[in-house]
C-alpha cells in the first residue's frame, strides 16, 4: 500500500514493498510515485495522475490496471494497480488530497491467463486435426484447412500458399474469410501472385521454416501486397509453415482487420500445429497414392470390358469393400473358347492385400489358359494344382469359385457349371421365378486331391443367370443383420429382363443394405448372363 500527496510524492508505504519492488519503506519516501514504474511510462501515466489528484476524474479512477513496475534491481514486474482519492477534510485547501495505491503482484495472474490462452490454442488446433481427418484426401484437407483453422483462432481472414519446388515458388491455392470481413481485395490479388523464398510475409516463414509476425501490415517494408492491405482494411498478419520434416509443404496467412497482440505462446502453438498438419497431409498422400496403386491393380485384375457374345447380353459389377487402399480378392473374366463355346469365371480370394492380389492373378490367368483344354471341372482342377503349387510354405489362401462354359443350342444355350466353395448362382426362369442352381464343392488351394463334378443347365429365352461373390449376400445393415440368399431371389425375380438392369438392381439393394451401417463390407462381384426373348 502507497500513499502519496497532491504533488504525487510518496508519504507512505508499507513493508510489503519490499518483497514486491524490493526497495526499503523509507528509500521511497518523498519521492515521486512514478519513479517506481519503467522509464517509458512516466510521462504518461504521471499526467493521468496529477489530473487524477486534482480533479478526482480519469481512467484510473475505479479500476484495477495492470502495468510494469520497476523493481530495485532494475528488472520489470508486472502489478496491479488500484488508486483511490482521499479528499481533504472540510475546508482544507484542495493541495491536501491524497492518492492511495494498492499493489498486488499480477505475475500469477498473468501466468494462469497465458495457460488459459494456450488450453485455448491448443483446443483449437486440435479441432482443426479433427476437422482434417474427415477429408478423404489431401485436396479436401486444404481447402478445409482454412475455414477451420480462422473460425477456431478467430481471424478474419486466410490465405494458403503451396510450394512449387520445381520453380522455386509459392502458388496461391485458396483464400477463405469471415462473413463479416471483406477481403475482396487481397482475394482477387493472391491468384496473380506468388512468392519466392524470403520475399513477402509468406516468403518469409518460407525460408525461415517458422511463423513470421506482421503487426501493422500498411507500413512494414517488407510488405508486398500495401494496396490490397489498405484497401481491405487490414492490420495484422501471422504466416506460419505446414512442415514435412524440414521441408516446407506449405504456408498458411491469417490476417486480422484489428491491431491483435500475437503473444509467443500462439507462435509456438502455430509452429506445432504446421507440423501435425504437415505430417497429416503427407500421411493423407501416401495413402490416395496406395489408393491409386491399389485401384491400378484391382482393374488389372478384372476386365477392361465384356465381350459381345451372340444371342447373349452379359453385365458387371464391382465395387471395392470398405478398406478402399487395399486391392480385394474378388474378380471376374469371360473368354471365347476356339469351338464357339465361352468360358464365364467368377472368384473369390480368401484375403485382401498384395498377396492376394497375386492369388487373384493366378486364379484368373490359369484359368484362361487352362479353358481350352476341357470343361469347368477340368479349369478348376488346374487352378487348384497352380494355387497349391504357389503357396508351398506359404499362408493357407484358399480361393472360392464358380466356373461355367456356355454353348449355343437350338433352344437358346446351355451352360455347364462347377462351383468350387462359391455361392450358388442364381438362375431367374422365364416365368419369373429364382431358385439357386448347382452344387457348392471343395474350395481350391486347400487339397491335391479334390474333383469337381459338373451340372448342366438350360437357359432357355427369358432367362438370367446371376454369378456373384459373398460380399452381396453377406452386406451387413447397421444392426448387424445379412442381406442374405431370399434378399437376393427377390431382388433377381423381380428385375427386368435384362443383364444390366439386374446387377443394377442388386447392387442397388446391397447399397441399401449398408447405408448408415457402422459394419464393415466386403468387396462384391456381380455378373449377369440373360438370354433375351
Amino acid at each position: 500500500m502507497v500513499v502519496a500527496d497532491a504533488r504525487g510524492r510518496v508519504t507512505y508505504v508499507n513493508p510489503a514493498v519490499s518483497r514486491l519492488l524490493g526497495y526499503e519503506p523509507a528509500d521511497l519516501l518523498g519521492r515521486d510515485l512514478t519513479e517506481i514504474m519503467p522509464p517509458r511510462f512516466r510521462s504518461g501515466h504521471g499526467g493521468h495522475i496529477t489530473r487524477f489528484l486534482t480533479t478526482g476524474e480519469g481512467e484510473l479512477v475505479g479500476n484495477t490496471t495492470q502495468l510494469p513496475a520497476m523493481h530495485v534491481d532494475g528488472h520489470e514486474v508486472s502489478i496491479d494497480v488500484t488508486l483511490a482519492r482521499v479528499e481533504p477534510y472540510p475546508g482544507a485547501p484542495a493541495e491536501e488530497a491524497a492518492v492511495v495505491g494498492v499493489l498486488r503482484d499480477a505475475s500469477t495472474t498473468i501466468l494462469l491467463e497465458r495457460q488459459l490462452q494456450v488450453s485455448r490454442y491448443l483446443a483449437a488446433t486440435l479441432r482443426v486435426t479433427a476437422a482434417l481427418t474427415e477429408a478423404p484426401d489431401a485436396d479436401v484437407a486444404f481447402h478445409q484447412l482454412l475455414p477451420t483453422l480462422c473460425t477456431e483462432l478467430d481471424w478474419d481472414a486466410a490465405l494458403l500458399w503451396q510450394a512449387d519446388t520445381e520453380r522455386g515458388r509459392l502458388v496461391h491455392t485458396g483464400t477463405w474469410s469471415a462473413a463479416d470481413a471483406d477481403v475482396s481485395a487481397l482475394a482477387e490479388d493472391a491468384p496473380r501472385r506468388h512468392f519466392r523464398r524470403g520475399e513477402g510475409l509468406p516468403g518469409r516463414a518460407w525460408k525461415l521454416r517458422v511463423p513470421v509476425v506482421v503487426d501493422d501490415l500498411p507500413s512494414d517494408p517488407t510488405v508486398v501486397r500495401k494496396d490490397a492491405v489498405r484497401a481491405d482494411g487490414l492490420s495484422t498478419g501471422v504466416a506460419f509453415p505446414v512442415l514435412r520434416g524440414d521441408t516446407v509443404l506449405a504456408v498458411c496467412e491469417l490476417f486480422s482487420t484489428e491491431s491483435r497482440p500475437v503473444p509467443p505462446e500462439l507462435l509456438d502453438v502455430l509452429a506445432h500445429a504446421g507440423r501435425q498438419i504437415g505430417q497429416f497431409l503427407d500421411r493423407l498422400r501416401a495413402e490416395s497414392h496406395v489408393r491409386e496403386l491399389a485401384d491400378t491393380l484391382q482393374r488389372s485384375l478384372l476386365p477392361s470390358h465384356l465381350p459381345i457374345i451372340p444371342g447373349l447380353q452379359l453385365a458387371a459389377r464391382y465395387s471395392p469393400g470398405a478398406d478402399a487402399a487395399l486391392v480385394g480378392g474378388d474378380t471376374y473374366d469371360v473368354m471365347p473358347l476356339a469351338d464357339g463355346r465361352w468360358m464365364v469365371l467368377i472368384a473369390d480370394v480368401c484375403g485382401t492385400g498384395p498377396e492376394a492380389a497375386a492369388v487373384t492373378a493366378v486364379t484368373r490367368h490359369t484359368a484362361r489358359a487352362a479353358a481350352a483344354a476341357g470343361g469347368p471341372a477340368e479349369i478348376l482342377a488346374a487352378v487348384n494344382a497352380a494355387l497349391l503349387h504357389q503357396q508351398g510354405d506359404a499362408p493357407l489362401r484358399f480361393v472360392t469359385a464358380c466356373c461355367l462354359v456356355l454353348e449355343p443350342v437350338a433352344t437358346g444355350h446351355r451352360a455347364t457349371l462347377s462351383i468350387a466353395g462359391h455361392p450358388l448362382p442364381v438362375l431367374r426362369c422365364a416365368d419369373g421365378s429364382a431358385t439357386e442352381v448347382g452344387t457348392a464343392e471343395r474350395p481350391l488351394g486347400i487339397d491335391v486331391d479334390v474333383r469337381w463334378s459338373e451340372t448342366g443347365l438350360d437357359l432357355p429365352p427369358g432367362s438370367t443367370l446371376v454369378l456373384y461373390t459373398d460380399g452381396v449376400t453377406e452386406a451387413r445393415d447397421d444392426a448387424g443383420r445379412q442381406f442374405g440368399e431370399d434378399a437376393l431371389l427377390r431382388v433377381v425375380a423381380g428385375a427386368p429382363l435384362d443383364a444390366e438392369a439386374t446387377v443394377g438392381a442388386v447392387a442397388a439393394a446391397v447399397e441399401q443394405q449398408l447405408a448408415g451401417s457402422r459394419h464393415e463390407h466386403d468387396d462384391l462381384a456381380v455378373l449377369a448372363v440373360t438370354v433375351p426373348r
